[in-house]
């Protein structure tokens, strides 16, 4: 078995993934194969992954690197997984842009990778090196799996499900966190297994049903206790976003509350900045993020290139994923894949969203939800939307997409006219000169 690594020089998330694999004793023998364009960061990578494959695997596992993208093809060459963890454009120039560009028109963000005016610019960066990639595999991994891990996670499991021609799924860590960490911070008692149902779409999918193991709803009491929260809020306490959408819309969703302050119209208003430190909502927080990585990046990296780092598996969906391919052993993850067959009735059936699917040596196999109640989907289908322009732009290269995706955000048009959407698209578009394709 043989899996590929695309942006190996994210040091620390391959060491979780591959550390995961080769803490499974059904992937340990495996091939493995580390592909990055920033040949610093691929070196680094090589002797943590060699390391780790030291200490932790009896050095069961190969592993080998390959530089830049004449090298792409032979790193994709006979995989049957390939794990995306690219970002194009890193922190500097393009994230830098993706935030400044619009504050220069009163725009604030959160995190900006995802959804809203960063997110757009984002998949449009990202989108034709994912086409490059999925060139590759259908010529030397026909077969593969394509494991997405890069953000903005709906837009580019959207163009793969449509467009890649390769068997695609977009895996996020949100999932996996979400119940447990909501009655840990409404200190709400509960015994595992917990009952779930979760579905929507990438960092708004909406936590439907929350049961304890002996069958206890658990919503009437999440609900009681976020409306007194609200109301008196711990001084730490940073989830405000996540709890009114409890109060308001009556369901918690699966991403972080700075995520979800820009999702919508709600909370970052130029004439309402009592809004920001009401539901302490952190503005350019995702830049700051980058700034701390970066250094924590120069402080850690010595631990992981001297050998001797170690690991335990971890939640990440990857290596379960491809233990349940290989072993026949069921197993259910949180997927992003194309709605085909209307798996959530009242939303299109080409948008991305984000289900419950069943693995197993069949493969990954997408569930029936539904109906979504409506205000739910009314929330997901504003994002869906800008998904399905940002995507339509890339495919075609026309222009008139992306400022239609921009216009449609809800962020963008709660702020700023249309004519100065069009502006900042033009701005941005100019200001990312070299990482996007032409636009007509």
């Amino acid at each position: 078995m043989k899996i590929t690594f695309m942006g190996a020089g994210s040091t620390v998330f391959a060491k979780n993934v591959l550390g995961d694999v080769m803490c499974t004793p059904a992937l340990r023998e495996c091939k493995i194969a580390l592909y990055d364009i920033d040949g610093e960061r691929l070196e680094e990578s090589y002797v943590m992954v060699d390391s780790l494959n030291r200490n932790i695997n009896e050095s069961r596992a190969s592993v080998e690197k390959y530089l830049g993208v004449e090298q792409r093809k032979d790193a994709l060459r006979g995989a049957d997984f390939v794990v995306n963890a690219i970002q194009v454009g890193l922190y500097e120039p393009c994230t830098v842009i993706d935030f400044e560009v619009p504050k220069k028109y009163g725009l604030r963000q959160t995190i900006a990778d995802s959804n809203g005016i960063g997110g757009i610019f984002r998949a449009l960066r990202t989108i034709p090196v994912l086409e490059d990639f999925c060139r590759d595999m259908q010529e030397v991994c026909p077969d593969a799996y394509f494991l997405n891990y890069t953000n903005p996670m709906a837009q580019l499991a959207g163009y793969l499900g449509r467009y890649g021609g390769v068997k695609s799924v977009g895996l996020c860590h949100s999932v996996q966190g979400c119940s447990r960490g909501l009655l840990r911070e409404l200190d709400i008692p509960f015994t595992d297994p917990i009952y779930e149902k979760i579905a929507g779409i990438n960092h708004m999918g909406w936590l439907l049903e929350i049961r304890d193991n002996d069958g206890t709803d658990l919503y009437p009491e999440i609900r009681r206790r976020a409306a007194a929260m609200l109301e008196n809020p711990k001084p730490d306490f940073k989830d405000l976003v996540r709890l009114e959408y409890i109060r308001r819309l009556g369901y918690y969703c699966t991403e972080s509350s700075e995520h979800n302050a820009e999702y919508n119209a709600f909370f970052i208003k130029k004439d309402h900045p009592e809004l920001i430190d009401r539901y302490r909502i952190p503005l350019d927080e995702y830049p700051r993020r980058c700034v701390e990585q970066i250094a924590r990046w120069k402080n850690d990296r010595e631990k992981y290139v001297q050998g001797n780092v170690t690991h335990e598996r971890t939640k990440e969906y990857a290596s379960y994923i491809m233990e349940s391919i290989v072993t026949d052993q069921a197993y259910k993850i949180g997927g992003n894949v194309i709605n085909k067959g209307h798996l959530i009735e009242n939303y299109p059936e080409n948008a991305c969203v984000e289900v419950p699917c069943l693995v197993n040596r069949a493969g990954i196999q997408p569930c029936y939800v539904g109906e979504l109640p409506l205000q739910l989907a009314a929330m997901n289908m504003n994002m869906i939307n800008v998904h399905l322009l940002t995507i339509e732009a890339a495919v075609t290269k026309k222009k008139e997409y992306i400022y239609q995706a921009a216009m449609l955000d809800p962020l963008c048009a709660s702020q700023l006219t249309i004519d100065e959407i069009i502006s900042l698209c033009d701005d941005l578009i100019e200001a990312h000169t070299g990482w996007l394709p032409e636009y007509h």
